[in-house]
């Protein structure tokens, strides 16, 4: 009997629990731990049931200043990981364990640069953390932290 390759949800169940809007923070240190930026976000996660994308990601985020940033992250589920490559990102995801998902991407504005990031979902599922490790030419040089809570379904 031939086996099918995993699906979405099969491979990686942690990442459907992340469904819905965040609200949240995003807190960017130097290695010293001063903050170099501090904005607000608003995340919308969804998961398609028909069309091209598995995953469909909406960021908007919001300054002290009044600026504000609008941008989508669609991706597609390929060999048990989920896909980037758009525009502004490009990367991948697959589950750490039943709580936690890791990425590793980078973002196209700023080609020289590499981003991990850890994903952790509370046993809730109310609240999320996320920490991204920014590197440069093989040297970590800035994190940027992240707390968010799901503000609807």
């Amino acid at each position: 009997m031939a086996s099918h390759p995993p699906t979405l949800a099969e491979a990686m169940p942690a990442l459907l629990r992340h469904e819905g809007v965040w609200r949240g923070t995003y807190r960017i240190v130097d290695l010293e731990g001063r903050t170099l930026d501090l904005h607000r976000s608003t995340i919308e996660v969804r998961f398609p049931a028909d069309g091209p994308y598995a995953y469909v990601q909406r960021n908007h985020f919001v300054w002290p200043d009044g600026r504000e940033l609008r941008v989508e992250h669609p991706g597609v589920y390929r060999d048990g990981m989920l896909v980037w490559d758009t525009d502004h990102i490009a990367g991948h995801a697959w589950q750490g364990d039943e709580r936690t998902c890791i990425l590793t991407w980078r973002r196209k504005d700023q080609p020289d640069s590499h981003l991990y990031e850890l994903i952790v979902l509370a046993d809730t599922g109310v609240t999320r953390a996320r920490t991204w490790h920014w590197f440069r030419q093989g040297r970590l040089y800035q994190r940027t932290l992240i707390e968010e809570e799901r503000v609807a379904d």
